[in-house]
């Protein structure tokens, strides 16, 4: 089982898209070209594609997990752009030899890749001026309010205090920084964005997001899954009756041109 069994429907209804400033951002790095190729890696869903889809004129999609991959196929279709879907894993997404992505999009995926790899095999699809754009903004694991730490709390009564990263895995954090290591590839022309993201959650919301992710999926909890869940929502309904579900958050954009 990987970590992500189970959990497409729950990505693809659930998951907070990027916010519209990120979509600006990116827009602008291929702005004024005629052919304007997106290469997401990691996909998931597609959400970033899907939002990126009237700044591009060719999407590739690339996840390693079928089911997260037909939910980007039913998000995508219909789309006026050439998509086009490849399941396989980004270390090993082999294009035509031809082939020159503009704008290379991570979401939310570059800790599970081998970024090594990754980069390494990039410098042979991009094209000379491309940009790699490696993005995230923490989960409600790592946020940090009232509400937050009391589900997080939750969470570990029933599988313990580490993170988990799916079934019979423990979570590794990343904590080197990603202008860091894009530097030490072709991508070393580098910039950083910090965008202020304020959510209101409902706990209908909170708990679809949990069982999209690898660390409160429902398979974790076995047979004591309805048992979590009966309380989580108790919690959930006081804390929003008492101030609402507030999460403040930073979503992070770290670009790397080529150049």
């Amino acid at each position: 089982m990987s970590q992500f069994d189970t959990t497409a429907p729950f990505y693809a209804a659930y998951r907070p898209g990027i916010p519209q400033e990120a979509v600006e951002l990116l827009g602008q790095r291929v702005a004024g070209k005629e052919h304007r190729v997106l290469l997401d890696l990691g996909s998931g869903t597609g959400q970033v594609p899907l939002a990126l889809a009237g700044k591009v004129t060719e999407i590739d999609v690339v996840e390693q997990d079928a089911g997260m991959l037909g939910e980007a196929d039913k998000a995508l279709s219909g789309l006026p752009v050439t998509v086009r879907l490849h399941n396989t894993p980004a270390e090993e997404f082999a294009p035509p030899a031809s082939y020159q992505a503009d704008l290379v999009t991570v979401c939310r995926a570059f800790h599970w890749m081998d970024q090594g790899v990754v980069l390494s095999r990039l410098e042979g699809m991009t094209a000379p001026d491309a940009t790699v754009a490696v993005m995230g903004d923490g989960s409600l694991w790592t946020a940090r309010t009232e509400w937050t730490d009391a589900l997080r709390a939750l969470i570990q009564e029933y599988l313990g205090e580490e993170r988990r990263a799916g079934v019979g895995k423990k979570y590794a954090a990343h904590n080197r920084p990603y202008r860091e290591i894009l530097a030490e590839y072709a991508f070393g022309q580098v910039e950083e964005h910090t965008i202020a993201v304020e959510r209101e959650w409902s706990t209908e919301g909170v708990i679809g997001y949990l069982y999209s992710t690898s660390f409160a999926a429902r398979p974790l909890f076995g047979e004591r899954v309805d048992d979590f869940e009966r309380r989580a929502r108790a919690l959930l309904d006081e804390h929003a009756a008492a101030g609402g579900l507030t999460e403040h958050a930073s979503f992070q954009v770290v670009l790397g041109r080529r150049g």
